[in-house]
């Protein structure tokens, strides 16, 4: 099984920024970011094949989340930027053991992280 170990949460004013990484114990074809807000189903966030690079970005981060993959540490970082108070969610790693592409669905991923919170106010 894949280990996945998230770091960087916090809290930040509104237009702030906060980077999220997120180690694996071993090789994936696919890593995302989950979030999830209190009384609301856990969303897809980004996504990317870490075969390919490509990434897939949910309409509400577009412009403003970025992430980016580390090979050689087996690590993903997620750097958001102009933060606001409606990204204020419970957020997850998680990794696929097949290759990604096109909208992120939960059922897609193997391992999950334990979350890291990120609160905007």
């Amino acid at each position: 099984d894949v280990q996945l170990v998230e770091s960087g949460g916090g809290s930040v004013q509104t237009g702030g920024t906060l980077r999220l990484s997120c180690a694996a114990s071993g090789d994936t074809y696919c890593m995302a970011w989950f979030r999830q807000a209190p009384g609301k189903e856990r969303e897809g966030v980004v996504s990317i094949n870490t075969q390919l690079g490509t990434t897939y970005y949910a309409d509400p981060v577009k412009g403003r989340f970025t992430i980016a993959q580390d090979n050689a540490k087996n690590t993903v970082y997620l750097q958001m930027n102009s933060l606001k108070p409606e990204d204020t969610a419970m957020y997850y790693c998680a990794a696929a053991k097949i290759a990604c592409g096109g909208p992120i669905t939960a059922n897609w991923y193997d391992y999950w992280g334990q979350g890291t919170q990120v609160t905007v106010s």
